[in-house]
């Protein structure tokens, strides 16, 4: 089973957008900008984007739920009898094919009548004829039936888009707020020529507190 907690493909460009996003909030374009090369705002990029599965799990909850509306959005359009299976074809076809066929067996039936054919074979057409118009009534009124009932349970509802649409935005609030931006600023390297010493955690970018000694010799925690 597919881990739902991890970001799908089809979503990373809206993560990226969130991360372009923060990237220009001020205190960080500000912490940033001490560093003219750019080469401090491409490492914070690359590292958000190599933890982006770690980012997204702060928004988990606002992003299964962008997910199951998104799903049953999708299910829906697929149309209210089912497309991509055989219903939707049968619904369609039985009525016009019984109906086609009933036609032409009554009228089959009828001419050989009025010709004053012996036999069962007229009375057999015609008896068939009739058959197959009382199933194109009955499978035409059934796929209408089922047209009304999806209208009406629809009727009232926003529409699927606005719901999917309001669902990314939370999701991508959220992601901002508890993940992207609490991410960032924990990784912020103010002086990107400093390199990571052994005072700073091994995980983060952090550099050691600035020196009041000319020696600058480690610093001890």
């Amino acid at each position: 089973m597919a881990d739902l907690s991890r970001l799908r493909p089809d979503d990373r460009a809206d993560f990226e957008a969130v991360l372009h996003h923060a990237l220009g909030t001020a205190d960080i374009r500000g912490a940033l900008g001490a560093d003219p090369t750019g080469r401090a705002a491409a490492h914070l990029r690359a590292h958000a984007l190599a933890r982006a599965d770690d980012i997204a799990a702060a928004a988990d909850e606002p992003y299964r739920s962008y997910l199951a509306v998104r799903r049953v959005a999708r299910h829906e359009a697929r149309g209210p009898l089912g497309a991509g299976s055989l219903l939707p074809a049968l619904a369609v076809l039985t009525p016009l094919v019984a109906g086609t066929s009933a036609a032409a067996l009554l009228l089959t039936g009828g001419l050989l009548h009025v010709a004053g054919t012996l036999g069962p074979l007229p009375g057999s057409l015609v008896a068939a004829g009739w058959a197959l118009a009382l199933v194109a009534a009955v499978t035409g009124l059934v796929t209408l039936a089922a047209l009304l009932h999806t209208a009406l349970r629809r009727r009232g509802a926003p529409p699927a888009a606005d719901q999917v649409e309001h669902a990314r935005l939370v999701w991508r609030q959220e992601l901002l707020d508890r993940g992207m931006l609490p991410h960032l600023r924990r990784h912020l390297m103010p002086h990107p020529e400093t390199a990571i010493t052994p005072c700073s955690p091994p995980d983060t970018l952090a550099p050691c507190p600035a020196r009041a000694r000319e020696d600058r010799t480690p610093c001890s925690d």
